[in-house]
Order: structure tokens, then C-alpha cells, then sequence
């Protein structure tokens, strides 16, 4: 069978998505990957193409836009808005405005599967799921790829190529799984997942494909910080050797921590709001109106360094629009200065994430950290990470990072970065091994799009698993374990100790799997049962079948299954088992017992539709 003709790269962004692309026919081992012009309302009843698809989507209400004016070069008909248009009209209107899908597909404390976005919107507001909401980002994707590339060849059709669909490395298996889903349901079914932040470093790759190997060397660690819309994103990558020639090999990943430029416009909207209304308070709705004007302006700003200010505005209350406008201005200083301190301030190596003291009773919304210093974040995890490096039976050179790749759209204010450079060489210079030295320790890894990076580094990585490029090894970013209870006698109030089983090491490569059968376990059929599964991105050594006692601290607990396997028969029986545990080449984790005499079969799946109803 032939190979598709293009190789696809999408970043499914939390604030923009985009599409990157090869076109294999043209030969050549040089061909880079290009970005698709993106056709998509960006007023009403005007289409043009952008480089970048708003991930927003806005559901109007009856008799809100003129009809026809929401129409596609594809579709006549349509009674809603993806991309520029949305994010910049749906603003007005939050209560028909979708946005931060990708972030609660990833919220395990919700539904994801039920109309509950826009979030806080009114009973009588349209509402979809957040895997409805990615669908329909992922729809237009295809829609505007089939319309400009596939006219009239149905072989070039986005659904007949090699996509590449990227996700946060943080990404838990539930939300990995979700993912999958809404994109099978756009039809991309030859599909691969990639994690954000290699991709990123992937694009790095492409765009030094003939001196790449110059600018790093052996024992050199990159960290890979991605902070966008909505999340930050951490990786290490560490460069090695073998038989004379670099590797690249994935060592580590941070925890799913929703902060990023959202809650930086926040923040300048909480600033502007007192210039406004210093005697005076804005309502929630004004808040976030106000947060919409902040973000336009901060990057206004930062894509302009000679202008010193930039307007923000806000409707005041009421209908009367003469008059009714709130008007300031963002200082570039104070901008700086909010953003410095409040998100990336100077703290020691030892720094910890300061924890908020919970209320009894919270409203439900999106996990945001209670801590916004990315510095501190950061912090713990080059130290967690630097800690269990050297716990290697052969230590790596160096523990700590000592270079740099930025990506996310935080990124494009120089001073942040500046600022995640002085905080990694103020680290390194406090250890033992740079004391001595004058010269810089850290240094930033240039050339890519912070923008558009991702989707770029997806599709040279299609290309990668071609046989053409440089492959950054790594497998699953955490080894994973299952729950095994304790047989001891019953005791009044206590409940039996849990070890943890090691079934897929950490760096598992995708396509492999792994069989367990000198270990048997006893599985119980026939009644509801449980299965307790757990994870770690620190635990490198552990293999399959490793069976951990203590392991609270370095071992943390994902998503429980709930499943009756087998006939329900009352009280259940149990089966004498093995295990046999396989990463698809999607990335997801599938686990199955095996009965001792081969004839059963039993798969665990992480069953989202399950732990979602609580």
C-alpha cells in the first residue's frame, strides 16, 4: 500500500490551532514543513486565511447576526463561528463564547462529555461538551484543508493523510484518550499523537537540520518550557552519545498545571479595573470583557518594543452605549513589572509552590494552581527532576539545565525570557559544579515560531517516522502501575495496603508492549469491582513488574476504572492471571489479564465515560 501523499502536523491549541504539512512528492529529504493559510471568519460575512485558528467558538443566539453571514466557502448554512470572528466578537457576549476547551477536556472533575461550555452561561444559552467544542475545531481544520488542498482529489482529502495530533506531555491517559476521540469523530483516523513540547523542540530540530549538532553537545540537558493560553508545559531533553553520534533522549516531564496567559490578562484586567473604577467595583462579566481588551493589548506591546502604552476598554453598565465606554491604558513598565513579580519572581532552587488555604466549599471550574509563579513551579521541577538523575546507576554530567527552548506565546515578551534565563544560571551558579566559572552556564536555543513551532514540529516528525530526520527518543512520559490489594485477614475499620505494580515503564515506546507472567494475581469477575491505577514521572528505574510497597510521594494516583468483568453472578470468583500490558502506537496504555490457561481475556481500558460520572 502507498503512503499518504502529505504528512500532517496539528497543534490543537488551548488558545490557537494550526496545521503544518509535507508534501512528500516533492522528493526531497529537505523539504520543510510549510504552515496552511487557514480560511475562517474574521468579520461578519468576510473569510480570509490566517495563519493561526483561534481556538474559540461562538454560538450566537436566534436573530443575533444577520443570516448568511456566518457562511463558509464550504458550508451555505451554519449557526455558529470558529476562529478570529468568534474570539473577537464572541468577547462582547461571554455567555455564548466557548473558550479553554482543551483545558477542561483535561478537568477529570467534570462530565467532559456534557453541554457545559460556555461555562456559567445562562439555561437558556446554546452549550456543547469540551470534546464537542475540540471536534469542531478539528472539523474546521479538515473542512478548510479539504477546500483549498483537496479540491477535486479525494486522495488529498486531510482524512486520507498521516496527521500528527499534538497534546500537552502533562496529558494524563483519560485526556489522551478524549483527544483520540474527538478526533476519530472528525474522521482522522490514521492518527499519531505527540507531546507539545517535543514537537517544539522537533521544529528546532528542522529549522538547524545542518548545524544542529554544533549547537549542542554531549551532557548537554534542554529544558523545554512551553507556556501558552493556558497551560505550562516542562520537558527535559537530554543530549547523549552513541558510537560517536548524538542522541537525543526525552528524560522527564512536569505535572498538568493550568496557568498560563490567561491568567496573566486576568491579572492586568484586575489592574486596569482599579484605574477604571478605583471607588468601584466591575461585575464578573466586565472582568472578563476587560480581560479580552488586556490580552490585545499586552500583545500589542510586546510585538511592538517602541510603543510605551496601549489602550484597554470595557462597556460600563447598562444599555447606553454613548458614553458607556471604560477607558485606560496598559504601561509597558507596569505590565513588566506585574509580570515579573507576580508570574516569573527570582526564587531560590528550593523554592516551593504556595498553597492557598481551601475553603470548605468551592465553586466547580477549571483546577487553576492556587500559586501563579511559574518561577516556583519551575523550581520544583528542575529539582524533583535534578534529584532523580543522580539517583541513575551511571549519573548524567549534568543534573540541573543548561539550555533553553521557549515556546508559547508568553514567550514573545523578551523580558520573560530573560527572566527564565537568569533564574536557571542563578541555579546553576548556587551548585557545586559552576562556582568556578565566569562565562554564562545557561544559553537559549533560537529560530523557531513560538506560534506556530508546534504544528511545524509535528509534521517533521511525521516525517521522522518516515525514515527521515532525527528521532528524540522517549515513550511514555511516566511509568505507570496498577493497584494490587494486600491478602491479610479482615480487621474492623481498616482497609488492606495497596502495592503498586509497575506495568509499563517509564520511556515505554509507543508500538511496544510488555508481558508479566511469572507474577499471578488473583482477578475477581462476576461483581463490580475497581481497579486503582497510578503514575510517576520521577521513577526511572523501575521496570515491568517492579512492585512497589511505599510508594506514596513519588507514586500518584490517576483515575480509578470502575467494570464488572465477566457475567454478573452475584458474588464474584476469582481468576488466576497474568498480565500483559502495550502502548498503542496512539500512545494510549491498554492493559489486559490473561487467564492462566490462555483462554480469557480481559483488557482494562481508562474508561472516561465512567470516572467522568461523579
Amino acid at each position: 500500500m502507498s503512503l499518504p501523499r502529505y504528512v500532517i502536523g496539528i497543534d490543537l491549541g488551548t488558545t490557537n490551532s494550526a496545521l503544518a504539512y509535507v508534501d512528500t512528492s516533492l522528493g526531497s529529504d529537505e523539504t520543510e514543513p510549510q504552515i496552511l493559510p487557514i480560511l475562517q471568519l474574521v468579520n461578519l460575512g468576510e473569510v480570509a486565511p490566517r495563519p493561526l485558528l483561534p481556538s474559540f467558538l461562538y454560538l450566537p443566539g436566534a436573530g443575533e447576526v444577520p443570516a448568511g453571514s456566518l457562511k463558509l466557502p464550504w458550508i451555505e448554512r451554519t449557526e455558529e463561528a470558529v476562529g478570529e470572528f468568534a474570539r473577537q466578537f464572541g468577547s462582547q457576549v461571554p455567555t455564548r463564547l466557548v473558550s479553554s476547551a482543551k483545558s477542561w477536556l483535561s478537568h477529570a472533575g467534570v462530565d467532559r462529555r456534557a453541554p457545559l461550555l460556555p461555562w456559567k452561561a445562562p439555561e437558556e444559552c446554546r452549550k456543547i461538551s469540551p470534546v464537542e467544542a475540540s471536534l469542531r475545531y478539528l472539523r474546521h481544520l479538515a473542512d478548510a484543508w479539504n477546500y483549498v488542498m483537496a479540491k477535486g482529489v479525494p486522495a488529498n482529502r486531510l482524512e486520507e493523510q498521516d496527521i500528527i495530533l499534538t497534546v500537552p506531555a502533562s496529558f494524563d491517559a483519560a485526556a489522551r484518550e478524549l483527544t483520540v476521540e474527538a478526533a476519530r469523530a472528525a474522521g482522522l483516523e490514521r492518527l499519531t499523537l505527540l507531546e507539545e513540547p517535543q514537537a517544539a523542540f522537533y521544529a528546532w530540530l528542522d529549522v538547524h537540520r545542518q548545524d544542529w549538532r554544533e549547537l549542542v553537545e554531549v551532557g548537554d540537558l534542554v529544558l523545554v518550557v512551553d507556556v501558552g493560553g493556558g497551560t505550562t508545559d516542562l520537558t527535559l531533553i537530554e543530549v547523549g552519545q552513541e558510537e560517536g553520534n548524538l542522541v537525543l533522549t526525552r528524560r522527564a516531564v512536569g505535572d498538568h498545571l493550568l496557568l498560563g496567559g490567561d491568567n496573566m490578562d486576568l491579572a492586568l484586567a484586575h489592574w486596569a479595573a482599579s484605574r477604571i473604577q478605583p471607588t468601584g467595583k466591575l461585575d464578573l462579566g466586565q472582568l472578563l470583557l476587560l480581560g479580552h481588551s488586556c490580552r490585545a493589548a499586552k500583545e500589542l506591546l510586546f510585538s511592538d518594543p517602541h510603543l510605551d502604552r496601549a489602550p484597554v476598554t470595557v462597556l460600563g453598565r447598562g444599555r447606553r452605549l454613548v458614553g458607556g465606554m471604560l477607558k485606560t491604558e496598559l504601561e509597558r513598565q507596569e505590565v513588566e513589572r506585574l509580570l515579573l513579580e507576580g508570574f516569573f519572581p527570582l526564587v531560590p532552587l528550593e523554592a516551593q509552590p504556595q498553597q492557598a488555604s481551601a475553603g470548605g466549599l468551592q465553586e466547580i471550574g477549571l483546577p487553576y494552581v492556587s500559586d501563579p509563579a511559574v518561577s516556583r513551579h519551575l523550581a520544583t521541577f528542575v529539582r524533583r527532576q535534578a534529584e532523580s538523575l543522580a539517583q541513575r546507576e551511571t549519573p548524567p554530567a549534568r543534573v540541573l539545565p543548561n539550555a533553553v527552548l521557549f515556546n508559547g506565546g508568553v514567550f514573545k515578551a523578551e523580558i520573560l525570557r530573560r527572566r527564565v534565563l537568569d533564574l536557571l544560571e542563578t541555579w546553576l551558579r548556587d551548585s557545586d559544579a559552576g562556582q568556578r566559572r565566569k562565562k554564562p552556564l545557561v544559553r537559549a536555543l533560537e529560530g523557531t515560531h513560538l506560534d506556530l513551532a508546534v504544528a511545524r514540529g509535528a509534521a517533521y516528525y511525521g516525517m521522522v517516522r518516515r525514515g527521515r530526520g532525527i528521532r528524540i527518543r522517549g515513550g511514555t512520559a511516566r511509568a505507570y502501575y496498577i493497584g494490587i490489594e494486600t491478602a491479610l485477614p479482615a480487621i474492623p475499620g481498616a482497609t488492606p495496603p495497596i502495592k503498586a505494580l509497575c506495568v509499563a515503564p517509564f520511556g515505554m515506546e509507543e508500538g511496544t508492549e510488555t508481558d508479566l507472567p511469572h507474577q499471578e494475581f488473583g482477578l475477581v469477575v462476576g461483581q463490580p469491582v475497581h481497579f486503582r491505577f497510578l503514575g510517576s514521572t520521577v521513577r526511572r528505574q523501575d521496570t515491568a513488574g517492579t512492585l512497589v510497597e511505599d510508594w506514596e510521594g513519588q507514586i500518584e494516583e490517576l483515575e480509578p476504572l470502575h467494570v464488572t468483568l465477566g457475567e454478573k453472578a452475584g458474588l464474584g470468583q476469582r481468576v488466576p492471571v497474568h498480565l500483559h500490558a502495550k502502548v498503542t502506537e496512539v500512545g494510549q496504555l491498554e492493559l489486559s489479564c490473561i487467564s492462566r490457561d490462555g483462554k480469557h481475556r480481559w483488557k482494562l481500558e481508562f474508561n472516561v465515560r465512567k470516572s467522568d460520572r461523579r
